[in-house]
């Protein structure tokens, strides 16, 4: 199907996102379509100010690292995830991460998007929100949500671009 050329998939580095990603890898290769593989890093809380005005440490360099060191770890982890076999692209952005997976979705021109749920619930579902759900509400194409197999474990400061 021609709909299926370009499927997007966010990664947190969490289980539920590599199920989702061995999913999404399935299709690509099925439909001959090009995988885009999207980990989002969440920007930085504000950062207390001295009373002189100035920061206790450089924000920009921080996030920097933060960009760099995401980059090689998706590099690194995807080198070990994915086959050869598909055309794959790797993408790493900063901001709100259910903002970034749609926005590279559309920009992309995504037929599909593919992206993992924790299954949270309750108190925790409240208080962080599902970054999946907000991306099915806005997504500017089909989604296929894969839910977390039963063993995973999410990782305490995620619920970022997988949800």
């Amino acid at each position: 199907m021609e709909m299926f050329r370009t499927i997007v998939c966010p990664v947190d580095f969490s289980d539920a996102s590599y199920a989702a990603l061995e999913t999404a890898q399935g299709l690509a290769r099925h439909f001959g379509g090009e995988l885009i593989v999207i980990h989002v890093v969440e920007p930085i809380p504000p950062v207390p100010v001295d009373t002189d005005g100035s920061m206790r440490f450089d924000v920009f360099q921080y996030e920097d690292e933060l960009m760099t060191s995401a980059d090689r770890l998706l590099q690194e982890t995807m080198a070990e995830r994915l086959t050869d076999d598909v055309k794959t692209r790797l993408v790493v952005v900063g901001g709100v991460p259910w903002e970034e997976v749609v926005r590279v979705a559309a920009e992309e021109n995504a037929g599909l998007l593919v992206i993992a749920t924790h299954g949270r619930a309750g108190w925790k579902h409240l208080l962080f929100g599902s970054v999946t759900e907000k991306v099915i509400r806005v997504a500017p194409c089909p989604v296929l949500v894969i839910r977390a197999p039963k063993d995973s474990e999410t990782p305490p400061e995620h619920d970022q671009a997988s949800g």
